[in-house]
């Protein structure tokens, strides 16, 4: 099932090129906002699985080329990111040890939305492609073999950065915490729809040009260890965000105008602008080409607009 929010926030179910809304089917679980009702859902996916089911059966479709998507978890309880999780097409002599950072909740953006880029000295600004899970039962110190029944469902994302801001060192929470730098959706697959997570290609584009292109069975650590590594710090809640990680060969500048468009297999495709009223400029190369051709940092340095050296 793919379940998803739209318009005004209303909660649908979609069904090949229509959505239907089902939000009457749950309205009965405790909720403070509409916004709310996706995590008491998920909460008690069993109970209202079968009502969910009929509602959307029976409902009337709209098309969703006329409706506009909202973030599928609007309202997360937290957003965990795994870091330096891929092998990176293989060319990492070892695996990186693993490591996560939050990125805050109110960061999340949803389809069609914009990711704003910050007047703030950055020396560039990137999105990473990533799958992530949406945790769906408590998660408190479980094992890898025990780790997957956690899982709701899963949904794209985007990890907005803003690299190389000052002073240096620990810079996670300025760097991943901005507002709009979490941009998710279209919606959340559930579980039973996808048979190997571990197994999933993934591909973003720029202005329709592909900038990232790699399989999640390229993970250092995959799925059941970093649910069990998280749950191991802290517990995980239904509703939860866990994103994956990326291959970072692919990263690129983020600029104004941008078209970015993540593509997870078996997922959905989620689109975002870029914003940037500062009109910053950078060359449009990747990580691997730029280190291809001897440049000098992980990335390619600002060309043009305010803070370019």
């Amino acid at each position: 099932m793919k379940l998803c929010y739209f318009n005004d926030w209303r909660l649908g179910v979609i069904k090949g090129d229509n959505v239907v809304d089902v939000t009457d089917a749950v309205k009965d679980i405790p909720h403070l906002d509409t916004r709310d009702l996706i995590i008491g859902l998920i909460a008690r996916w069993d109970a209202y699985k079968a009502k969910v089911e009929k509602a959307s059966s029976k409902g009337k479709g709209q098309p969703l080329k006329g409706v506009r998507l909202r973030p599928p978890v609007p309202k997360p309880g937290n957003i965990v990111c795994m870091a330096v999780n891929y092998m990176e097409d293989g060319t990492l002599p070892e695996k990186p040890q693993i490591n996560a950072f939050h990125k805050a909740a109110t960061a999340v953006i949803g389809d069609g939305d914009a990711m704003v880029l910050p007047d703030a000295p950055a020396s560039i600004f990137e999105g990473e492609a990533e799958l992530a899970l949406v945790i769906g039962k408590p998660a408190t110190r479980v094992s890898q073999a025990d780790a997957m029944k956690h899982i709701f469902g899963y949904t794209c994302f985007i990890d907005g950065s803003a690299r190389g801001l000052p002073p240096p060192g620990n810079v996670f929470f300025q760097m991943k915490s901005r507002d709009t730098f979490a941009p998710i959706g279209p919606c959340i697959v559930t579980a039973d729809e996808i048979t190997d997570p571990q197994n999933l290609a993934i591909e973003l584009k720029n202005n329709g040009e592909t900038m990232q292109k790699f399989n999640t069975n390229d993970m250092a650590h995959q799925i059941p260890r970093c649910i069990e590594w998280v749950s191991s710090i802290h517990t995980l809640e239904p509703g939860d965000i866990l994103a994956t990680g990326t291959n970072h060969r692919g990263l690129h500048s983020f600029m104004d105008g941008d078209k970015i468009e993540l593509s997870v297999e078996k997922v959905g495709t989620l689109h975002i602008g870029v914003k940037d009223e500062l009109k910053r400029r950078w060359a449009r190369t990747t990580r691997l080409q730029h280190k291809e051709k001897g440049g000098e940092g992980p990335h390619t340095p600002q060309l043009e607009g305010k803070y370019a050296k």
